[in-house]
């Protein structure tokens, strides 16, 4: 039996692996992954690599053994996800896994927002399947903010549709502390976490964040959807991809991602991540 972890080289999947190389032997951990020169590091340390590619699902034959505690990390692709996360599914199956665990968002069938619908297709799929299963249902990554900094301090706005809404947002540190909790812990099959931070914050207190962070007044500018639409398209986005962030940011305004129930910080058994942390370790980055 192994602790099997799928897009091993992603921005979550590395983490989750370092977390686990942390509590349990190298020799228990396998990464699924496509390229296995990115996954050098872990397989220096003793972690095994199984090479499968989530397009290729012939290749996912022998991702899985028996017995395996399997975390399928959603893939990134919006629009191919769910063949994606079927041959995932069929070949865990096929297997016999003893567990898997899939990352979907904050809300589970509640989520009526564009992003969340090829999770809550993964998550009926998995249901279906029969196997023993985990939701952790991801909210938002303080990340998908901290990384755009770059266009935040040129202009000197955070720009959003999201009116007074405010986000429960974690790092992804903390998301994927949880998902090593979860599949190295005993009591989570059946269990659906909605996971997100201890603390909702609007964009008007994230503007304020990075003007203490740099120093510069930071503004924050509510505008309309279509006019967001407009922005971001302009700033060089796929015209859907940024249909998806303005809908997303209507979601936000309507409270869906500000949800605190605790559970990511009982799963990790720490508070999470507080944003002023992660704004200054990213305006420090920079």
């Amino acid at each position: 039996m192994s602790i099997v972890v799928t897009g091993a080289t992603g921005e979550l999947g590395r983490l989750v692996v370092e977390e686990l190389l942390a509590t349990v032997p190298a020799s228990e951990i396998a990464a699924v992954v496509r390229d296995k020169e990115k996954a050098a590091g872990p397989a220096a340390r003793g972690v095994e690599l199984r090479i499968a590619d989530y397009d290729r699902p012939e290749t996912l034959a022998d991702a899985f053994e028996a017995g395996d505690r399997v975390l399928l990390i959603s893939g990134n692709e919006v629009g191919k996800r769910v063949p994606q996360h079927t041959a995932v599914i069929d070949a865990a199956k096929t297997a016999g896994v003893a567990q898997l665990a899939y990352t979907g968002v904050l809300g589970g069938p509640g989520a009526d927002f564009r992003l969340a619908a090829e999770h809550k297709v993964t998550e009926q799929l998995i249901l279906d399947s029969g196997l023993p299963h985990t939701f952790l249902r991801n909210g938002w990554y303080t990340e998908n903010y901290t990384a755009n900094l770059v266009p935040v301090l040129a202009h000197g706005a955070v720009v959003s549709n999201a009116g007074e809404g405010r986000v429960a947002s974690a790092t992804r540190a903390d998301y994927a502390a949880a998902a090593a909790a979860v599949l190295t812990g005993e009591g989570h099959l059946g269990k659906a976490y909605e996971l997100s931070g201890d603390v909702a914050w609007s964009f008007a207190e994230y503007a304020a964040e990075v003007s203490k962070a740099t120093g510069k007044e930071i503004a924050y500018n509510n505008v309309p959807a279509a006019v967001h639409q407009e922005i971001l398209v302009g700033a060089g986005l796929p015209e859907g991809f940024a249909a998806i962030l303005v809908d997303v940011d209507e979601a936000i305004a309507r409270g869906l991602l500000a949800g605190t129930n605790g559970d990511l910080a009982r799963l990790i058994g720490r508070p999470t991540t507080p944003l002023a942390e992660t704004v200054a370790a990213a305006v420090a980055a920079a």
